[in-house]
């Protein structure tokens, strides 16, 4: 059960560290860089990188989730349930719905429109629906990060406080 436990922490930690460590870290500091040196082709470069950092890390996020849903399996299986191990097992698969939303619907449309787009995005009137879509779809990919981030901080709260 311990090393079940500390797979799920570990898995956890991986997960939600790595997210804010993309986001709190690694996207300012790319475009800071890129920007200060190449301006707006710098922006856009930053963008593209950063986009495809992020969507890899989804499919990582996938894998360390499918973890600590089968680590919480396990020990349902083989002793006592986790405690609250329904909710935590919904919070579990509602992180990876998350996870491939954002890898598989979010960031390839993101990329389409970047790609479809001969300027920057910034560059494009505030009222061309190009840009419009893509501040919706880039605000929505930040809201699931934080609730991401948010849920799986209560989640290794639960792993690490759970005594069964």
């Amino acid at each position: 059960m311990t090393l079940l436990r500390f797979l799920a922490i570990v898995g956890l930690g991986l997960w939600i560290g790595g997210l804010v460590a993309l986001g709190a870290i690694g996207a300012p500091t790319l475009f800071s860089v890129l920007e200060s040196t190449q301006g707006a082709a710098g922006r856009e470069l930053a963008g593209a990188a950063f986009g495809a950092i992020f969507q890899r890390f989804q499919y990582i996020s996938i894998g360390l989730g499918a973890l600590v849903g089968v680590s919480l399996g396990f020990r349902a299986a083989i002793g006592p349930r986790p405690t609250h191990f329904k909710l935590r097992l919904w919070a579990v698969i509602g992180l990876l719905v998350i996870a491939g939303t954002t890898a598989f619907v979010l960031a390839p449309r993101i990329d389409a429109i970047r790609r479809s787009v001969p300027v920057s995005i910034a560059s494009l009137p505030t009222d061309d629906a190009r840009r419009a879509t893509f501040g919706r779809l880039h605000g929505l990919a930040n809201a699931l990060m934080l609730v991401t981030v948010v849920v799986g901080l209560g989640l290794c709260w639960a792993e690490a406080t759970d005594r069964q």
